[in-house]
């Protein structure tokens, strides 16, 4: 078994990131077009216990990549707190957010927090908005009709700005710059959206621009109050209170943040990784499959590639032994690829039941707007089946710099219309 003391990939004297740097947090290895990381993922899934990747003379996680070990750990709140934070970029770093953002906190605060936001995106509203959904995403499509180049990953990033945009009231000017910072705070490696001053510097400014803008936001809708989001997060109540205008702006880039790191990337995949070989044209061929088709495309795209946790207490995942305080890393991708609960698991089944795949996590921060991510890509889908074939590469696809989200920044296609 590999530790903190064992796993020979200490920093080299004056170099702030060890060689280890290259394993599963370096955000490189998931720009590649080889996808070395499912290896990576694959290998560490035939261990018989969990292993150790050190960052740097201080920082350091486990990573967790069996299906059963991810679902216990995203679902024992107790043992593994989300309030230090869940992401790899600040690893070592007390989260400002934690207690304040819902995805930062933990139960029962976080079960109060998340109730009414909850109820507002149950299937039955979003199904109620689903000929708005069905507007934006023709918007968003339509012009892959003209038969020329058309870059498939910018509309998919487009797509849940626009529908968490409507959602959330939020002026139609402002969605592609939203877009853009999103992405920059998911992906701030990327040399797309890296500032001068590196990766740091770049999460910074796009934190500062999208506070600022949601603090000006927060101020207009409180004076007026409708049935958007933003207004259901300002009249929430939690200990006795409603939020805060610091706790309703992390919450508002948090609800939309969610959008952006879900939605786009199972399309994405799709349209690199089975172009060519049929799959599409069988799923065009029986619509009636689209629901278990979405499901899937989720499960092998896996778009959110991991979410972090600090134990608590002193514990055991895998016969290894976890020390209160260390960070534990549950990679989704590598959970929804394993063998143990997935037949075939490599093979992208149109028909696949059971599918209880973890893209979307699970446990007490299962992703509160799945049904909305669901509803648009069943309608996205259907849509996109129905009106186009013949789904040519038409450039090289390009993948984000980023070890949170498992995707693609450009995808040139082309296609006919039917």
């Amino acid at each position: 078994m590999q530790g903190p003391s064992s796993t020979g990939e200490q920093a080299a004297p004056g170099c702030p990131v060890s060689t280890a740097a290259r394993g599963l947090a370096d955000p490189m290895l998931y720009a590649d077009l080889d996808f070395r990381f499912r290896e990576k993922w694959a290998d560490l899934r035939n261990h018989d216990h969990l292993d150790w990747e050190q960052i740097d003379e201080r920082n350091g996680f486990w990573s967790v990549v069996k299906y059963h070990d991810v679902d216990r750990v995203l679902r024992d709140a107790q043992t593994f707190t989300s309030e230090r934070g869940t992401l790899l970029n600040i690893l070592g770093v007390e989260d400002p957010a934690g207690g304040r953002q819902i995805a930062a906190t933990d139960p029962p605060r976080h079960t109060i927090m998340r109730a009414r936001l909850q109820k507002a995106l149950a299937i039955k509203s979003i199904e109620a908005q689903q000929d708005l959904i069905r507007d934006l995403v023709l918007e968003v499509i339509s012009p892959l009709a003209d038969g020329g180049p058309f870059d498939f990953a910018q509309a998919m990033l487009a797509l849940p700005v626009a529908v968490g945009g409507e959602s959330m009231g939020l002026p139609r000017a402002d969605w592609p710059w939203l877009g853009r910072l999103l992405n920059a705070s998911i992906a701030a490696e990327d040399p797309e959206y890296r500032v001068p001053g590196g990766a740091q510097a770049t999460l910074d400014q796009a934190h500062r621009e999208l506070f600022a803008y949601f603090q000006d936001i927060y101020k207009e809708r409180r004076r007026n109050l409708g049935n958007d989001l933003i207004s259901i997060l300002i009249t929430t109540e939690v200990d006795g209170r409603t939020m805060s205008p610091g706790e309703v702006m992390s919450n508002c880039y948090s609800v939309l943040l969610g959008a952006v790191v879900t939605t786009p990337h199972s399309p994405n995949y799709m349209m690199t990784e089975h172009i060519g070989d049929g799959l599409l044209d069988r799923w065009a061929a029986d619509l009636s499959v689209t629901p278990t088709a979405v499901e899937e495309g989720l499960r092998l795209g896996s778009p959110v590639s991991h979410f972090m946790r600090y134990a608590v207490q002193d514990t055991e995942v895998r016969g290894t032994r976890i020390k209160a305080g260390q960070a534990v890393v549950s990679w989704l991708g590598a959970a929804n690829r394993d063998p143990e609960v997935f037949p075939d698991a490599e093979t992208f089944d149109l028909r696949r039941k059971p599918n209880k795949h973890l893209a979307f996590g699970i446990g007490p921060h299962y992703c509160v707007g799945h049904t909305v991510a669901r509803v648009t890509l069943r309608i996205l889908f259907n849509q996109l089946l129905s009106r186009f074939t013949a789904f040519e590469p038409a450039g090289e696809p390009v993948r984000l710099h980023s070890n949170f989200i498992s995707g693609f920044k450009h995808l040139p296609i082309t296609a006919k219309t039917l």
